[in-house]
């Protein structure tokens, strides 16, 4: 079992931009370990990890921006309750890709980091 505490912890000491950088980086994970069937447990892993950082973030976030994380949250939640489903269809799991793939991008643009 994860120690949620120590790694909210550590992921707070960052500011926003670089929360929201770790937040892309866990959704281009699951796009990425999403083309092999074995990674069922990682990216479920991921994606429960991800909703913990949007809640950590939310908060330091401003009305626009804490509206996006949570329809993002919303999706990751969805995933979840559907994963068996999801992981054992082929398609739906490439969809599913895509998706992270999509919100990983808008997530990295909304950080700034890019522009640095």
């Amino acid at each position: 079992m994860r120690d949620w505490v120590s790694l909210q912890k550590r992921y707070l000491r960052d500011e926003l931009p670089v929360r929201l950088g770790g937040l892309a980086a866990n959704l281009a994970r699951v796009k990425s370990f999403s083309d092999h069937p074995d990674h069922r447990d990682i990216v479920k892993n991921l994606l429960e990890e991800s909703k913990f950082f949007i809640e950590w973030t939310a908060p330091d976030a401003g009305v626009e921006l804490q509206a996006e994380l949570v329809n993002l949250q919303i999706q990751l939640a969805h995933w979840e309750l559907n994963w068996a489903n999801i992981w054992s269809d082929p398609v739906k799991r490439t969809g599913v890709a895509e998706q992270a793939r999509v919100w990983s991008e808008r997530i990295l643009e909304i950080s700034g980091l890019l522009r640095l």
